[in-house]
């Protein structure tokens, strides 16, 4: 690390916790980002600002007007662009330091399955069930770490899959393939604009725990926030013995 990283990145290595070590993990890693909307937003600025090694930005979606209410990476001059494309401008902006590799496309399950075993962590900032599901399967069969974030109207939902741990719940466990035809997205039911901010930060602080190695991450913890009343509950996840994707023991 030389003297500008090391002024650039000072305050995370005054923490004890932190320190050079932790960094330094921090700008070797390697992240995969579903998903560049209002949760992508928040949590690629600030995995650019603490100085991710490599940041893998993924989706297929052009800006219209109606994102720049929340997509914070986003301004006027990207509408009609690609989003992964656009945030990945304002990744190299904030810090030039990391790598950014920006995907405009949806990716299929095969495309997922590549990437993601050329990362450290993952997280889910996608709006639809097929997406997640998708991404799930891949962080199983690979065994990473998945920091997976929703946020709808004013409620939001934020927890951290780690399927390194054979004793992890996968989002297959919380949230099973079927019976789920129906589905709640912004573009009809609204979001609070702040309140993908909060768990798009969220999301991208348990990504720095995880590759800093500090730290308790949300793992079997599901946090759920009522933005209304801004209070956050907390509820406790089990890995399912059933679960079709999870359920049975990891191959090595």
């Amino acid at each position: 690390m030389d003297d500008f990283a090391l002024l650039r990145y000072s305050r995370h290595i005054l923490l004890k916790e932190m320190d050079m070590t932790g960094q330094e993990k921090i700008n070797q890693g390697r992240v995969l980002l579903v998903g560049a909307g209002g949760l992508g937003s928040a949590a690629s600025d600030h995995l650019a600002a603490a100085g991710v090694g490599h940041l893998v930005l993924c989706d297929g979606d052009e800006v219209d007007l109606t994102n720049l209410q929340r997509q914070v990476a986003l301004r006027m001059t990207d509408l009609g662009h690609n989003k992964a494309l656009a945030t990945m401008g304002s990744v190299q902006a904030i810090n030039p330091l990391v790598q950014v590799e920006g995907i405009p496309e949806r990716l299929d399950a095969c495309r997922l399955d590549m990437l993601v075993a050329n990362v450290d962590v993952v997280l889910d900032c996608t709006d639809n069930f097929e997406t997640r599901h998708a991404i799930n399967r891949a962080v199983v069969h690979h065994r990473k770490p998945l920091v997976s974030g929703a946020a709808i109207r004013f409620d939001a939902q934020v927890t951290v899959f780690d399927l390194r741990d054979d004793k992890s719940a996968c989002y297959a466990c919380l949230f099973p393939e079927e019976g789920q035809d129906q589905e709640e997205r912004c573009a009809i039911m609204g979001v609070f604009s702040p309140l993908v901010g909060i768990v798009g930060a969220t999301q991208a602080a348990e990504a720095l725990k995880l590759l800093a190695g500090i730290g308790t991450s949300l793992k079997n913890r599901l946090l759920m926030l009522d933005a209304l009343s801004m209070e956050w509950k907390q509820v406790r996840l089990q890995r399912d013995p059933a679960c079709h994707v999870c359920g049975q023991p990891h191959a090595d």
